[in-house]
């Protein structure tokens, strides 16, 4: 897209017309403002940390609303600084955050228990039961399979639940006053049905008729509204205002579009919504997200089917663990630099040993990495221990060590997108985006020996679900004021990419040879994975 100059800018903030898009990832909080056609004007973010509290992964609600508001001042000193003014109003408004998980409320709309997030893998016995009585897959992560766990395991809380959410739609709720849930991440939450675009009616009944006198309340009772994008979904109230700025500047009146996962925020920033379109996103997890043309041939304990944020289906591979551990041993080359007085910002030392990882072998030399720091489904771990492995012949060289943690980043996903490529799913174009991304062209090139195709990066590819979400944000504006009546996918080509420009990297053969040797490798050696599991 075209530039954005500074007194467009000005002019486009201070008129109220911007829209601000706000992402709760796993590691960091990231508010984005953009102008009407989608251009960054500013950006804000907080660093915060899941915790493990008697065996749970989670994050506190207070930390929540801290680094919202720490995301958001932060963006308000780079309006400030770039623009010289404050926001004041706001267009539009979208939240974000990571999907799945668990959010269970009483009537007051107090939590009663710690949010679990996604992370978790404890619900094991609901998943396969709702899995076998539903026909379709139910993942460990998502909230059906924790509230149906949640009665398995007669927990005290159960009889007090009001309603459930996901995080995106408490910060949503909070913001609003209304408790509905864009449908992408509703899609995560129970399956929808495309022919309504809402819950899946008969799997509904299927569920009440199993959960009988365990559950509180019928399932509809309990889970929130589902809206499509482009939907309003309610405004920001003055007590919103306040929480989301309480130096008091921003006034309430925002309208909102309806609150996303960070799969569907995804899909939006490498506008990848429409079928045979497909995503990755790379982070402290790692997913692709595959839009379909039409049904699977069966159900796949490897796939989830969800949505895209205008409700159309799509295959999602889903692994638990993404960037974090190749950042720990970044962090530990940075370290090592500081040490012998060559201090480098985080960046420079990403590109120095990512730039380096491209000199590796291939298949990497015969070093494995694997990086679950938690459980994976797809590799068949309740648990992770975050390992590396080579065999006496071995080449242990930098490179190849770089190599192999960027071949791991990627290799529970290919085993997932294998399932697809044996469902004869066809792809006419893979997006990715993320910050494993920043340095061009190196884990661009490792994904596409991976999955054995082309993958493009769009320049917004770091911005990520904040962008997308604030993009989201901005169509909801649009139709609100009757700007546009298009499809999100005709918006997003006429309006937010009409300019975008694209790096695209295709799989070399050599590459894509040492990536399957990699693979069938790291295959074979996921029993030591799971060895050390049980021994450690």
């Amino acid at each position: 897209m075209s530039a954005l100059n500074t007194e467009e800018g000005r002019e486009a903030i201070a008129a109220g017309r911007a829209s601000l898009g706000i992402e709760l990832g796993s590691t960091r909080i990231k508010a984005c403002l953009v102008d009407e056609r989608g251009r960054v004007l500013a950006v804000g973010s907080h660093e915060w940390e899941n915790s493990y509290v008697d065996r749970v992964w989670t994050y506190p609600l207070d930390e929540v609303w801290a680094g919202i508001q720490a995301a958001y001042a932060a963006l308000g000193i780079r309006v400030k600084h770039a623009y010289g003014i404050v926001i004041e109003s706001l267009a539009s408004i979208g939240i974000s955050a990571m999907m799945h998980g668990y959010l269970a409320f009483d009537a007051h709309d107090q939590v009663l228990v710690p949010f679990r997030t996604w992370r978790n893998t404890n619900t094991g016995a609901a998943a396969s039961e709702l899995s076998a009585l539903f026909g379709v897959n139910i993942p460990l992560r998502w909230s059906i399979a924790h509230y149906r766990q949640a009665m398995l395991d007669a927990e005290p809380h159960v009889g007090a639940i009001d309603h459930l959410t996901t995080l995106a739609g408490y910060v949503h709720t909070a913001l609003t006053g209304r408790r509905v849930l864009g449908v992408g991440d509703a899609s995560g939450m129970f399956p929808i049905d495309p022919a309504t675009g809402s819950y899946d009616a008969d799997l509904v009944s299927r569920f009440d008729a199993l959960a009988g006198d365990a559950a509180p309340r019928r399932l509809l009772e309990v889970l929130p509204t589902v809206l499509p994008a482009g939907a309003e979904a309610g405004e920001l109230t003055a007590e919103g205002a306040a929480l989301l700025d309480p130096t008091g500047a921003l006034r309430p009146g925002a309208v909102f579009c309806p609150p996303e996962g960070d799969a569907g925020t995804g899909m939006v920033a490498t506008n990848a919504v429409a079928p045979r379109t497909g995503n990755v996103s790379a982070g402290t997890s790692i997913f692709a997200m595959i839009v379909l043309e039409r049904p699977l041939s069966s159900a796949h304990d490897e796939l989830d089917i969800v949505t895209t944020p205008a409700g159309d289906p799509v295959a999602m591979v889903h692994c638990n663990n993404g960037a974090s551990e190749l950042a720990a041993w970044v962090g530990v080359f940075q370290r090592f630099a500081d040490l012998i007085g060559s201090p480098l910002p985080p960046d420079s030392v990403y590109e120095a040993l990512f730039t380096e990882a491209l000199t590796a072998a291939p298949d990497a030399g015969g070093i494995l990495s694997y990086n679950h720091l938690s459980g994976e489904p797809i590799a068949g771990l309740d648990e992770g221990r975050p390992l590396v492995i080579r065999t006496p012949d071995s080449q242990l060289t930098l490179a190849n060590f770089l190599r192999s943690q960027l071949a791991g980043v990627f290799a529970t996903l290919s085993l997932g997108m294998q399932v697809l490529d044996d469902e004869g799913v066809e792809v006419d174009r893979m997006l990715a985006h993320g910050g494993i991304f920043r340095t061009a062209g190196v884990a661009q090139r490792v994904l596409a020996a991976a999955l054995d195709t082309a993958v493009s990066v769009e320049r917004h590819a770091s911005e990520g679900g904040a962008w997308g979400i604030a993009v989201l944000a901005a169509y909801t504006a649009a139709r609100h004021a009757g700007a546009t009546d298009a499809s999100l996918a005709a918006y997003l080509d006429a309006v937010a990419f009409a300019d975008a420009e694209f790096a695209t990297v295709v799989p070399d053969p050599a590459e894509v040879v040492g990536y399957t040797s990699y693979i069938d490798r790291y295959r074979a050696g996921l029993a030591a994975e799971r060895a050390a599991v049980t021994a450690l």
